[in-house]
């Protein structure tokens, strides 16, 4: 392998791009991204960097001078607009094309948009550009609506009425959150309704309207609500165009398997774009969060390198909403649901267990938890619920005692 070229500027890509270097990879590596700016991380974008309290330099996944000095070639500004998987070649936007004996695709995924919500006042958020058109127009005496009460709804809301506008939040469902389970979901319903959030649950916009002063929306409930600009955070759509134009098999995601190898020989998929193949569960996922991102780059630079080792780790994420922090890891497949902590003091943690095993956690205000969790997920384990709702039990005790040491903390 003497040239390995990666598709996509983001987390993945560049930790895949980190691992083979380190590893003492000393072929040629390519990193192809469409925006201009250098590789960054997506999570501050509805957060600290919309907040102001970040600058782009703050989330750089590298510093400018990284790539020179590692021997990465990073053609920002272009995009790959087709696949030979036989002739093994990329072709570029600019017209030129790039030969490979590797290529992963690290290409993301876009945000989702509705049919009849459109123009200059309404916005989608996930590049650095929609966070600072979107962050200009966020301003004391403004009318922010939202549509959607999942994780950049809520953490945009958030960031809104911090920066002092008058935020208004649309969902279908009766709790925001729906994925993370009813007990958190009621908290942030309460905790953004006492921030001045309007928290308009179980309706949705039918239409929309522009006018000079600025957009009437029109409900499901019959209200016409007026505001000055509209989110829409309704999901996203993994860009898997290029891999199923080149016949790479694709559904809901880039096909892999458990190592990140796609139905192309010598292709590869990782990040939010991959829906790869879990053991574990028996099943594909596909995950769009920062930490997984990076985890699976660094497995993905192992196996091209010569090693056979599926990726299995469980996702992990984390939102920061007012002065409040949720953090999940796993994937909740049934099981009983045991809570740990007082949810009326909005300190708790929900598992999620499966023959006395932790499969999945969800944790509001309690890193504690999350990181005993996270020791307890990776080895054999038996947890009882009595001794996982009795907060006198120490987690920590039913670990190997080769396990105990200090760990870095979990991000929070």
């Amino acid at each position: 392998m003497s040239r390995v070229v990666l598709v996509g500027g983001g987390v993945a890509t560049t930790a895949t791009a980190a691992g083979l270097r380190s590893a003492g990879f000393d072929g040629d590596i390519v990193l192809v991204a469409d925006e201009e700016h250098l590789p960054y991380e997506r999570p501050p974008l509805s957060k600290e960097y919309l907040a102001g309290t970040f600058d782009r330099t703050d989330f750089q996944v590298n510093h400018e001078g990284w790539y020179p000095d590692n021997d990465v070639d990073l053609l920002l500004g272009t995009r790959a607009v087709g696949l030979d998987v036989a002739e093994r070649r990329v072709f570029l936007s600019d017209g030129g094309s790039l030969a490979y004996d590797s290529l992963v695709l690290g290409t993301g995924a876009r945000a989702k948009t509705l049919p009849g919500f459109g123009g200059q006042r309404v916005h989608v958020l996930r590049t650095i550009a929609d966070a600072e058109r979107l962050g200009a127009q966020i301003k004391p005496g403004r009318h922010l609506a939202v549509l959607g009460a999942g994780f950049v709804g809520c953490e945009l809301a958030a960031v809104a009425a911090g920066r002092g506008a008058r935020v208004t939040v649309f969902s279908p469902g009766p709790l925001p959150l729906r994925s993370l389970g009813p007990e958190i979901g009621e908290a942030m319903l309460d905790i953004h309704r006492e921030q001045g959030v309007e928290m308009r649950m179980e309706e949705t916009v039918t239409s929309m309207t522009e006018t000079i002063f600025g957009l009437e929306l029109h409900t499901s409930s019959g209200a016409v609500i007026e505001c000055d600009e509209l989110l829409v955070g309704v999901g996203s759509v993994p860009n898997a165009e290029i891999a199923a134009e080149a016949g790479i098999k694709v559904d809901g995601g880039i096909l892999t398997d458990e190592h990140g190898r796609t139905s192309a020989p010598n292709v590869y998929a990782i990040g939010d774009v991959a829906a790869r193949y879990h053991p574990r569960y028996e099943r594909r996922i596909r995950v769009e969060h920062h930490d997984t991102a990076m985890r699976h780059g660094a497995n993905l630079a192992r196996n091209l390198l010569g090693e056979s080792e599926p990726f299995t780790e469980e996702h992990y994420f984390w939102s920061h909403q007012y002065d409040h922090n949720l953090q999940s890891l796993g994937y909740a497949d049934g099981g009983s649901r045991v809570v740990r902590g007082s949810v009326a003091d909005r300190s708790f943690s929900i598992f999620s267990v499966v023959e006395g095993q932790i499969r999945a956690m969800v944790a509001l205000n309690r890193p504690q938890d999350l990181l005993q969790a996270r020791k307890l997920m990776a080895v054999p384990h038996q947890v009882t619920g009595e001794q996982l709702s009795d907060e006198e039990f120490s987690l920590k005790s039913l670990l190997p005692q080769r396990t105990r040491q200090p760990q870095r903390e979990v991000r929070a």
